[in-house]
């Protein structure tokens, strides 16, 4: 991992021009367990609400990334509100999928339904493509898509992911993208 620069005094703050992407809180908790207990937000990842326990373990894993891998997830807030609107950001999840991505970060992203449709995701995936594109060095970036999300599929594609492969993870079909610096 001798090509990732890891950010000074922890996870760095993006903005956009309607979006502030921070490290996660505690006090962003409650908000992340109504998000990811929405059968909107999880019909495409995991298929399922999130219980309090994972959503808590969610959080969790998201500060380890930052801590050890130098890299992680983000949450998103409206910038004029300080709202929260979601998450986005890389992950080393170690999955077990043919072929391997593993050592590749996996850029992920999920919005409250009431965030879709508005161009929020593409706005932070554009911001988050940047900070990779400075952090990363040349090491090219990938994400999982279920092949029925389709939203997801076109915010990779207008942020400059390219599918390359349908493959299967956790018994479901996936589509893989890889997007290079």
């Amino acid at each position: 991992m001798s090509d990732i620069r890891l950010p000074t005094g922890g996870v760095s703050v993006l903005e956009t021009e309607r979006l502030r992407l921070r490290g996660h809180r505690l006090e962003d908790f409650d908000a992340c367990v109504v998000m990811w207990a929405d059968p909107v937000v999880t019909r495409h990842i995991g298929g399922r609400p999130f219980s309090r326990e994972e959503t808590w373990s969610k959080m969790l894993r998201y500060a380890g990334h930052w801590a050890l891998m130098g890299f992680g997830y983000w949450a998103v807030e409206e910038k004029a509100t300080g709202t929260f609107l979601g998450e986005a950001g890389f992950a080393e999840f170690r999955r077990e999928v043919t072929p391997s991505i593993e050592g590749l970060p996996e850029i992920g992203w999920a919005f409250l339904p009431s965030a879709h449709g508005k161009g929020l995701a593409t706005e932070a995936v554009h911001a988050i493509c940047a900070w990779a594109d400075q952090n990363f060095g040349e090491k090219p970036t990938v994400c999982l898509i279920d092949p029925e999300n389709i939203a997801s599929a076109w915010v990779a594609k207008k942020c400059g992911y390219q599918e390359y492969l349908r493959a299967t993870y956790k018994d479901h079909p996936t589509m893989l993208y890889r997007r290079q610096a």
